[in-house]
């Protein structure tokens, strides 16, 4: 388990900011279970309590300048 900062990377930041619209509304229209709340417990526990453990265990670069 990781403590302290995250290294940045680039290439999945730009992924992030250039998901759009549409591919999200194909995804909800497909699973009805995307983008709710909580599902990651019920599907998969283990990486869910990983997950949240590193989010409070890590903080971003970008979280120095805030």
């Amino acid at each position: 388990m990781k403590f302290g900062i995250r290294k940045p990377s680039i290439k999945k930041s730009i992924k992030a900011r250039t998901t759009g619209k549409l591919k999200r509304k194909v995804k909800k229209a497909i699973n009805p279970f995307y983008g709710k709340k909580g599902i990651g417990w019920i599907r998969d526990p283990k990486k869910a309590m990983y997950n949240k453990i590193y989010k409070k265990t890590t903080f971003s670069f970008w979280d120095l300048f805030k």
